[in-house]
């Protein structure tokens, strides 16, 4: 089965541009666009309300929301204006963001996990009209109730990377955001501890969303480079990533000899069909069905740090390919 197919509007595009660039996802096909509220750039909600107005069908997802930032009872008020105004098209995520960014700000939590965990259920609760108390470390908030409900209550997903978070967005969330860096060997580890979850949730019906970095043209050799490069720069922090892929000592060993540049330059090809969608149309196109196999039910696409002419390569080369197929 094909996944829903995906665009992220990355945060270093100018926001001026977001509407014209969710106007040309939607006349191309794709089913989702994506944005994350990432610190220092534009605001996610903001954002994902210019997106909606701007489309009448694509659905728009926030992935993520750093949950410590966010009181429970304004993420449910503005969730609760954009599933009221654009029913069935908003999707909203919640993790844990950056920790060295939530503690530079003041916002670091006592628990990172409580406190995901206490905002995603207080959040629901609000969502569905119930009268909300939660007194966690960082959570608390006594006998709420929202006065405007809307009608469709949007499914709320929780961003993780390592076992604990990917188990509680299986127990609290009705989805899960697997971040760029995800391969099919990932998205398999990750489905095993979102389904442990599940089972402590007795939850049956679950979705996964799945970015990867995607960088496409016809000559497949160079768009490569340009992956491999910034894939490179993301192995720094990426050890939970490359571990289900057996290559987490290899990649440290390389980066310790040779550093990002000659990491990227030494890479396997291997590595690239693996952490990317990357080079030809028909390699690009085989990456995504690889993880639509390992259990994506969207498969979005991650234009490399601020590259704007990714959306078009997408369009041109990439959307083609995947229907053909």
């Amino acid at each position: 089965m094909k996944p829903s197919l995906g665009v992220i509007f990355h945060p270093k595009f100018p926001p001026e541009t977001l509407a014209d660039y969710a106007r040309q996802a939607e006349t191309a096909g794709f089913d989702e666009l994506w944005l994350w509220e990432d610190s220092f750039y534009a605001g996610a909600f903001t954002s994902a309300a210019t997106a909606l107005a701007a489309t009448s069908r694509l659905k728009v997802g926030i992935g993520l929301v750093p949950a410590s930032v966010r009181n429970p009872l304004f993420a449910a008020m503005e969730i609760t204006t954009l599933a009221c105004l654009y029913p069935g098209r908003f999707m909203p995520g919640f993790g844990h963001g950056v920790g060295p960014w939530m503690e530079q700000i003041g916002v670091s939590p006592k628990s990172s996990l409580g406190t995901l965990r206490d905002t995603v259920l207080a959040v629901r609760g609000l969502l569905r009209g119930e009268t909300v108390t939660i007194a966690g470390d960082d959570v608390r908030i006594t006998g709420v109730k929202m006065e405007l409900l809307p009608k469709d209550v949007p499914g709320l997903y929780i961003g993780g990377i390592r076992e604990k978070t990917l188990r509680l967005a299986g127990e609290y969330g009705d989805g899960a955001i697997l971040t760029g860096m995800s391969s099919p060997a990932y998205v398999r580890w990750a489905a095993e501890h979102i389904a442990a979850g599940m089972q402590a949730a007795g939850r049956a019906e679950y979705r996964r969303v799945v970015y990867v970095l995607s960088k496409v043209g016809p000559d497949g050799a160079a768009t490569r480079d340009l992956a491999r490069r910034e894939i490179a720069r993301e192995m720094v922090w990426a050890d939970p990533y490359l571990r289900p892929l057996g290559i987490a000592a290899e990649a440290a060993e390389m980066l310790g000899q040779h550093g990002v540049e000659g990491l990227a330059q030494r890479m396997p090809e291997a590595w690239l069909d693996e952490l990317s969608a990357s080079g030809t149309p028909a390699q690009a196109a085989a990456s995504v069905m690889r993880l639509a196999e390992a259990g994506a039910a969207s498969v979005v696409l991650q234009p490399l740090d601020g590259d704007s002419a990714c959306l078009q390569e997408y369009i041109r080369y990439l959307l083609p390919e995947l229907k053909a197929g």
